[in-house]
């Protein structure tokens, strides 16, 4: 009710200028706890979560209010994506709503702190309870993309939950080329091979834009070098009908009208991988309903951010009783079970 009645206030904003209120107000509020394990819980490459909602990369770009967001009651969360060096992205205004649409256009640009700022406050959080995965990416100016990859595997290793290898933004020129199959292939090899034995899980993002031979191509791969998960999907450059008018603005289209697609290409994923490897659904998730859709659809977690704009804070813990109750009303005891079922 209280983000109902600011939300008019706060759409008068510039949208970076709304989050970055956002994210102050999350830096003073009350300590909270993460949530308990409860009925959802469910173990993924090897790690367990309370339950299967996380937030997304995206939010929390340089790791500032990881703990806050756990506090909302997500199962975890995933901060950056996060570059070797400090980089200002690109110009503004980058980031629109397209609120007769329920959706987020942005070409952010993987703005972001550097990876010291990041690692800092990780060491600072080091100990505390509560799932942390760190999305890596790749300077926009890099002359070996791959090697910043490995560098930042290195760096956070350490210090996250998992790695999240991101070559799925729309808003670095060629960064979706690391797709193609012989440069995927030498991208996981080097992260895989910087990542110490006993480090977490790493899981791979991909896009929504893909053609059948790319998501088998990739398929294969994840299989191949037995990656933790396959994240599916980042934002879309597609256009359906749109009826806001900042529908021409370019960049990566999220929220409502990517739902069906990346549904879609998680079931293209699922069936690509004959549910060998646990997959992550993203991308159109706002309600309990779109979520259990996605892990009936074959995800074993989902992922939210743009939402969140439009629902509020409280939506997390909306969406994560509204699943306990579509998996008791589906006959399902664990939400395991439940994964790929449709």
């Amino acid at each position: 009710m209280l983000f109902r009645l600011a939300r008019p206030a706060l759409f008068a904003l510039a949208p970076e200028t709304a989050h970055r209120m956002t994210i102050a107000a999350l830096k003073l509020s009350p300590a909270r706890t993460p949530p308990a394990p409860g009925p959802l819980a469910t173990e993924v490459a090897g790690l367990r979560f309370p339950n299967p909602l996380g937030m997304a990369a995206g939010f929390d770009k340089d790791g500032e209010v990881p703990d806050a967001v756990l506090g909302l009651g997500f199962g975890f969360v995933e901060i950056g994506s996060i570059t070797p060096l400090p980089q200002p992205g690109n110009p503004r205004p980058r980031l629109f709503r397209l609120t007769e649409d329920r959706a987020v256009i942005n070409r952010m640009g993987f703005n972001n702190g550097g990876a010291a700022e990041a690692e800092a406050r990780l060491r600072r959080r080091a100990g505390r309870p509560g799932l942390v995965g760190v999305n890596i990416g790749a300077n926009k100016d890099s002359a070996d993309r791959i090697a910043d990859y490995a560098l930042l595997t290195r760096r956070f290793a350490p210090l996250a939950s998992y790695l999240t290898v991101n070559i799925s933004s729309p808003n670095t020129p060629g960064l979706r080329a690391l797709q193609d199959e012989g440069a995927l292939v030498a991208l996981l090899d080097a992260v895989l091979d910087a990542r110490p034995t006993d480090g977490p899980p790493v899981f791979l993002k991909v896009a929504p834009d893909l053609e059948p031979a790319d998501v088998d191509a990739i398929a294969r791969i994840a299989l191949d070098k037995r990656l933790g998960a396959l994240i599916v999907s980042n934002t879309t450059i597609s256009r359906p009908p749109l009826a806001s008018p900042h529908a021409a603005e370019t960049g990566g289209l999220s929220g409502a009208p990517l739902r069906d697609l990346a549904q879609q290409r998680l079931r293209d994923f699922r069936a690509a991988t004959g549910g060998a490897i646990p997959l992550i659904g993203v991308g159109g998730i706002g309600s309990a309903e779109d979520a259990w859709a996605r892990i009936r659809a074959g995800a074993s977690l989902v992922q939210l951010y743009s939402a969140l704009v439009y629902e509020g804070p409280g939506l997390a813990r909306q969406i994560v009783r509204g699943l306990e109750r579509l998996m008791r009303r589906d006959g399902f005891a664990t939400l395991a079970e439940a994964v790929g079922s449709e």
